[in-house]
């Protein structure tokens, strides 16, 4: 049993990079710290209910460069997790990235590439995102494509940015579009950040394209989700997977169950924002949890 996972971290940057002094001067070796100790037992214990094992594949989001990457694997809760990474430095205007982290026991990289895409903005001006990460090796003898995502974000109306997520769509099928044209069985995960829900065109236009299937739809409710804003669950945070993944065929890796890490360490345990993420800032005060967002799992046996 192999248990594939994605989370975004909620700006995991160096404690005295330009780009974190620039965001908040209050970030600090020892909360750096501590965040990478949070991250890193979350990490630990995502799927081990399922698996007794830390997960086999992380996709990550928002993270700055390689170097707390390096300090992530290195964290206590992760030693002996035999956990490398794959990361790229992408042209996003917050400086945050994705990047994906694999237990090298299980795992064996073949090949990995970022893809870009531009955006424009109302203006017409050229803006940039996070890139899509795309990572082929061997999940023991099977052979795996992974696309890492993180989409742009809601943050203005709804409406005025799903163009943008739209774009991102359109990209992750034409990567898969041209896995398939050299594998046409390719077994492709797509996993990620999407800013939508399930039900979104955006991701619906990609499921159905490709014939994905999306296990997360059904575990989207009023009353659980990966992030809340305004008091509203949503399920940004996806893993999809091609139909391969569903034919259950003796010695090959097959879907065995899909769910939210949101494990009670993770959430708000009083007050008004009781039940949701505990995150590392709320507005400008520092919280000292984990992150805006639960991780995200599927269980491969």
């Amino acid at each position: 049993m192999h248990s594939i996972a994605f989370y975004n971290v909620e700006n995991l940057f160096e404690p005295f990079s330009d780009l974190s002094l620039t965001r908040d001067k209050k970030w600090t070796v020892k909360r750096y710290l501590e965040k990478l100790n949070n991250i890193g037992y979350t990490l630990s214990e995502i799927g081990k209910a399922e698996t007794d094992k830390h997960p086999t594949i992380i996709g990550l989001a928002e993270v700055e460069n390689e170097t707390v990457l390096e300090d992530l694997i290195q964290s206590t809760p992760l030693k002996g997790c035999n956990y490398n990474y794959v990361f790229y430095k992408s042209r996003d205007e917050r400086g945050i990235n994705t990047s994906l982290l694999y237990d090298s026991g299980h795992f064996k990289v073949e090949s990995s590439k970022p893809y870009s895409f531009e955006l424009k903005n109302a203006f017409g001006k050229t803006e940039y995102t996070r890139d899509i990460l795309l990572i082929s090796g061997f999940l023991n003898t099977e052979k795996i494509y992974l696309l890492v995502n993180h989409w742009p974000s809601k943050r203005e109306n709804d409406k005025e940015t799903e163009h943008k997520r739209l774009a991102a769509s359109h990209k992750v099928s034409e990567i898969i579009t041209s896995i398939i044209t050299k594998d046409k069985a390719a077994r492709i995960i797509v996993l990620g950040d999407f800013n939508d829900n399930p039900t979104s065109k955006s991701v619906k236009r990609l499921v159905n394209e490709h014939k994905l299937q999306n296990p997360f739809e059904a575990l989207r409710s009023f009353s659980r989700g990966s992030t809340i804003h305004n008091k509203q669950w949503h399920l940004f945070d996806q893993i999809l997977l091609t139909t391969s993944f569903f034919n259950v065929e003796k010695n090959s890796l097959s879907f065995n169950s899909a769910n939210i890490f949101d494990a009670a360490f993770l959430k708000n345990s009083e007050g008004k924002h009781k039940g949701s993420p505990n995150r590392t800032f709320q507005g400008n005060r520092y919280h000292g949890g984990y992150s805006d967002h639960f991780p995200v799992y599927v269980v491969l046996g």
